[in-house]
């Protein structure tokens, strides 16, 4: 397995060596079980999906857990019903598995669905209000605003 590096990125970031070391530590933490493999995706500002690899899984054999910081999915492969075959070949993993993930603080889990053998899980991330920048007036202004995001100052610049 290759090792991310995410080098060039901390150069230019402060304060978010805890992150980077979440997501490299991701690989150390399975103890090398990469199954089920799984895709982690941004979609947007404070928009991500988890996509599992879960064929032969129902839903009712998914275990989805979010508490604070970490989620965890765990699948529990049933007993088949009775019905013993001669295999000559098995290429389908069917084992259990427990899958960890490290939140970020304010990400909590929107959804979930399974279609296509494929399990998905979006994420938002939502900061609550006491805790997004404030301007700060100077020399006696008592008016405090929200600070404007900074991706509408670069899409109007943009358009210029």
């Amino acid at each position: 397995m290759s090792r991310l590096d995410f080098t060039p990125y901390r150069r230019t970031t402060v304060g978010f060596d805890h992150l980077f070391d979440l997501l490299e530590g991701q690989g150390r933490n399975n103890s090398g079980d990469n199954y089920p493999p799984f895709n982690i995706e941004r979609r947007g500002d404070d928009n991500y999906r988890i996509t599992l690899a879960v064929a032969g899984f129902r839903p009712e054999d998914l275990d989805i857990t979010a508490q604070q910081n970490l989620l965890t999915i765990v699948g529990r492969k049933r007993d088949e019903d009775g019905v013993a075959a001669d295999m000559l070949h098995i290429g389908i993993a069917n084992r259990g598995f427990e899958r960890r993930f490290e939140l970020a603080d304010y990400v909590r889990v929107e959804n979930a669905g399974l279609a296509d053998g494929l399990l998905t899980v979006d994420l938002l991330r939502e900061v609550p209000e006491a805790m997004k920048p404030k301007k700060i007036a100077v020399n006696g202004a008592t008016k405090l605003e929200a600070v404007p995001s900074t991706d509408a100052a670069d899409d109007s610049t943009e358009a210029a």
